[in-house]
């Protein structure tokens, strides 16, 4: 065994090239079945790639498992598996991308291994009603073979040409006859938008050839030229900006500072689309700006001209193919969805079934076609009566988009009125739009009750009934919200807005809906705010919150309480008996409860007031009093004495005046004789405000 490996001719019986590299014994050799590639395995732990027509190195593999000892491969597949001292492991070989291109009257050209094969969309029958993703019955129609290996393969834009790349070296053939027109070494190959093309033949030097295969200008950049690429401008990229060159005397145009992966040029040459790993953006050139730069003659700086491209949209999805229709920019994304982006605006038409590579739009059939890696070709459906309107309101040009929108299908309309609605156009997108939960957002946006209460009336959805309360509200159309909160069952709206109307009756109401509904902490909430305590205590008496209402009866109702603990004590003894007999009673123990009396006492004398429901513009007059509750003033106020008050005497033992001046001008106290008969209530008056005293009474 050796390091050596050699191939032979077979016929010949010769050696025609040696392949030197391996360190070790060679243990396996193979030729690829369909790449133009030699396989070989060595006992140094590598596995080497070489060309089969060149003989170059192409690539070492060395995964760190020891010696090589076998290499297998599946025919039809680009599946490798290498055999190791310490295991195996399989590996992809090539690109699943096809070699393909087509032109604009629909014929496509492939490469499939050195065979070139055409197709023709235009050849399908009239008979044949193609669906959106299913594959065409297309005719294959050998058109010959590439004298190398295709790895890249594109028509000029004229559709005459098409130029074959791969091994280091390019071929121009004619797209009917694939006759040789050209060839030479490149490792890139970019068309211009008229015709010219430029060549990549290291990183530091491209050529520029005329429509005639001439040679016209070399280009020796200042930096590593990694890619190139073609359209209206020639673009050089580096591992981390890109530069625009014009094709005529290839001066700077604009330097960008983006990690590039592909540049993708409109037609009309006012739209480009560069695509990065994550994103990709849309630009604007400015042809006027470029052409004042460059005819003003100053010389070009590291930059170019500042103005030369403006940022339009940026969209965060990473590109895998891209074309562009008139304004539109149809493209795939990473996640195989079929997406095209109109004035920013990303609308996704298709998800793919699987991994499927752009190849062309058709204006006069509408659609867009895709090609998968077994050379399947699949159309769908993209309306070019729906790309016009939209360019068209790109443009600004309204009154030409509204004479395409007829020849637009009913079915497109939401899409249009989406579009619209992008645009900041919400009136036309009203117009526009048939979806009826689309029109009652519309319509809510632009404050058109009427339009959305039509549309929730013919709905029925408690959604849009709140939401168009919600609206009414918010713009003081209070009569409209009572109505639309009480169709949407809104309990809580309706209770912001009767309490904030003061509306006591509508309160009253809303307490026997909520009710129906089972909505008790809103019930509790109106019964409460209308002093209706017995039905309060009540309501949380039937709801077996029997605690809370002891406790509610405690605060505001007290002569309730020997009621209410009756209950807890019934209900509580079922769980524990024992907790059940430690409840007091205040009729038992008056003791353990304090102020008891006077709390009896307040409820029975304020009981005629609960009724009262002062009216919302009486806020302000209510707004200052104290908090303070009736108990507690009762706590406060000082205890009458039916004794004479003794004479305040100054420091020389006069009476003092002053003293007696202050007492006037006490408010007379009126005298209220309550039920017990050894107190008395006294109401002391002052602006409407009510105090309460505790008095003796005589025996």
């Amino acid at each position: 065994m050796t390091p050596l490996q050699r191939v032979w001719d077979y016929q010949t019986k010769s050696c025609v090239q040696t392949l030197e590299g391996h360190t070790h014994n060679i243990s396996a050799v193979c030729f690829h079945p369909e790449l133009p590639i030699i396989i070989t395995g060595s006992e140094d732990g590598t596995v080497r790639i070489w060309h089969s027509t060149t003989y170059r190195l192409e690539n070492t593999l060395n995964y760190g498992l020891e010696r090589v000892w076998a290499v297998g491969y599946m025919k039809g597949s680009r599946r490798m598996v290498i055999g190791y001292d310490e295991g195996t492991i399989m590996i992809k070989m090539g690109r699943e991308v096809p070699v393909a291109s087509m032109d604009a009257s629909g014929k496509i050209i492939w490469a499939k291994h050195n065979e070139i094969q055409t197709v023709n969309i235009k050849t399908v029958g009239a008979n044949f009603e193609a669906t959106d993703g299913e594959r065409l019955p297309l005719a294959v129609k050998e058109l010959g073979s590439c004298d190398l290996y295709p790895q890249n393969l594109k028509h000029n834009p004229n559709g005459r040409f098409v130029v074959v790349c791969g091994d280091g070296e390019y071929i121009i053939y004619t797209a009917l006859a694939w006759r040789n027109r050209s060839f030479g070494s490149a490792l890139e190959f970019a068309w211009s938008s008229e015709g010219e093309y430029a060549i990549r033949e290291s990183t530091s030097r491209i050529k520029i050839f005329n429509k005639s295969f001439q040679e016209k200008k070399t280009i020796r950049p200042t930096f590593s030229a990694e890619r190139i690429f073609g359209g209206v401008l020639l673009a050089m990229c580096s591992s981390d900006f890109i530069c625009f060159y014009d094709w005529a005397d290839c001066r700077l145009i604009r330097r960008i500072d983006v990690t590039v992966k592909n540049v993708y040029w409109a037609d009309s040459g006012d739209l480009v689309a560069i695509a990065s790993d994550t994103s990709f953006y849309i630009l604007k050139y400015n042809r006027d700006v470029v052409a004042a730069y460059l005819e003003g003659g100053k010389p070009a700086d590291e930059e170019g001209a500042e103005d030369a491209f403006e940022l339009l949209h940026e969209v965060n999805e990473r590109v895998r193919t891209g074309i562009w229709v008139g304004d539109c920019f149809i493209y795939n994304n990473s996640s195989w969805r079929l997406n095209y982006c109109v004035g920013g605006e990303v609308t996704t038409m298709y998800h793919l079934d699987r991994p499927m590579y752009l190849m062309g739009y058709l204006a006069n059939q509408s659609r867009v076609y895709l090609i998968d890696k077994e050379f399947n070709v699949i159309g769908y459906t993209l309306l070019l009566s729906l790309i016009e309107y939209k360019t068209l309101v790109m443009r600004g040009d309204l009154e030409s988009a509204n004479e395409i929108l007829p020849s637009i299908p009913k079915t497109q309309y939401n899409s249009v009125a989406h579009f619209l609605e992008s645009r900041g156009m919400l009136e036309e997108a009203l117009e526009i739009a048939t979806d009826a939960d689309y029109k009652f957002d519309l319509a809510v946006q632009l404050g058109k009750l009427e339009v959305a209460k039509a549309i929730a009336v013919e709905a029925q959805s408690e959604s849009k009934w709140k939401q168009l309360g919600e609206l009414a509200m918010s713009t003081g159309k209070l009569e409209a919200s009572e109505e639309c909160l009480l169709q949407a069952k809104d309990l809580s709206g309706l209770l912001l807005l009767y309490s904030s109307l003061g509306d006591a009756e509508g309160v009253e109401k809303l307490a026997s809906l909520a009710k129906e509904h089972g909505k008790n902490n809103v019930a509790f909430l109106c019964l409460f705010m209308l002093g209706k305590l017995e039905d309060c205590i009540q309501l949380l008496v039937d709801s077996n919150r029997i605690p809370e209402a002891a406790l509610m009866a405690r605060s505001y109702l007290p002569s309730k309480v020997s009621e209410i603990v009756a209950i807890w004590r019934k209900d509580l003894s079922k769980v524990n008996p024992k907790a059940a007999d430690s409840l007091a009673d205040p009729a038992e123990y008056p003791n353990l409860f304090e102020d008891w009396q006077v709390a009896l006492t307040v409820e029975q004398n304020v009981a005629s007031q609960r009724g009262h429901y002062p009216s919302a513009d009486e806020y302000l007059n209510h707004a200052e009093k104290s908090d303070t509750t009736l108990v507690e003033a009762f706590k406060r106020m000082r205890v009458i004495e039916e004794e004479e008050p003794v004479e305040a005497l100054d420091e020389n033992g006069e009476p003092d005046e002053e003293v007696m001046e202050t007492e006037e001008n006490v408010d007379e106290v009126v005298q209220v004789d309550t039920d017990q008969p050894e107190e008395t209530v006294l109401v002391n008056g002052n602006e409407g405000e009510e105090q309460w005293v505790l008095t003796q009474h005589d025996e």
